[in-house]
């Protein structure tokens, strides 16, 4: 559970839940029919507002950044880096150089620093791991602890066995279909992966990744 909240493994998953709420309630505002008597914007005029939209703009910006690097800005909830998930898949492939670059930019991100503090607190509360103790020795214990596990299952995931089996460690959106549709493949992901020729794999980078990862933290 511990690997699971520190890794990349859960964000695929919390994505697609918090997008597909996200939709569901954009799709349920555009189905509100208006008053027949409201006045109704010239269609130049409606156009120049939708162009103008920052969000609009904003979107379209990232969708032609991932085309030309491959890798997004994109922050679950606003917060936590997710560089490695695209919303498109006309992206070219990642170089190895390219791979380690973007777990670096993620794994040492400013959020990463209050994320594992957090953790660390949770833990410290609950007095897990009782060999570390508590007071501020045992939070600074606890601190690297998941800072390091963290920071290791990132680089096995997201860079050195995508870079040894040549395996594409990107997630990428799927923005249709229904809630459960979306998913159960933000799920599958976990299983199911491409390859840098864009061919359909099982995830070893994952699921060997994350094995790898937690027996390190074990010792």
């Amino acid at each position: 559970m511990k690997t699971l909240l520190h890794g990349n493994s859960y964000r695929p998953v919390l994505f697609a839940v918090l997008l597909s709420s996200l939709l569901a309630g954009g799709a349920a505002a555009q189905q509100t029919t208006p008053p027949a008597d409201a006045p109704q914007a010239p269609p130049s005029q409606a156009q120049d507002k939708n162009d103008s939209k920052p969000d609009h703009n904003s979107r379209t910006s990232d969708i032609e950044r991932q085309e030309q690097t491959g890798t997004s800005n994109d922050r679950l909830f606003y917060t936590l880096p997710n560089f490695l998930t695209v919303e498109t898949k006309n992206v070219p492939p990642l170089t190895p150089g390219q791979k380690l670059k973007v777990v670096t930019r993620g794994s040492f991100d400013f959020i990463e620093i209050p994320w594992y503090g957090l953790l660390a607190g949770i833990s410290q509360a609950e007095n897990s791991e009782p060999a570390y103790g508590q007071g501020a020795a045992g939070y600074g214990k606890r601190y690297a602890t998941y800072f390091a596990d963290g920071t290791i299952e990132n680089y096995f995931t997201g860079a050195f066995l995508p870079i040894l089996l040549r395996q594409d460690p990107r997630y990428y959106t799927m923005l249709n279909g229904g809630f459960t549709h979306r998913t159960a493949y933000a799920v599958s992901r976990i299983f199911v992966t491409r390859s840098d020729s864009g061919r359909k794999q099982f995830n070893y980078s994952e699921i060997v990744g994350a094995f790898a990862a937690s027996a390190i933290s074990t010792y």
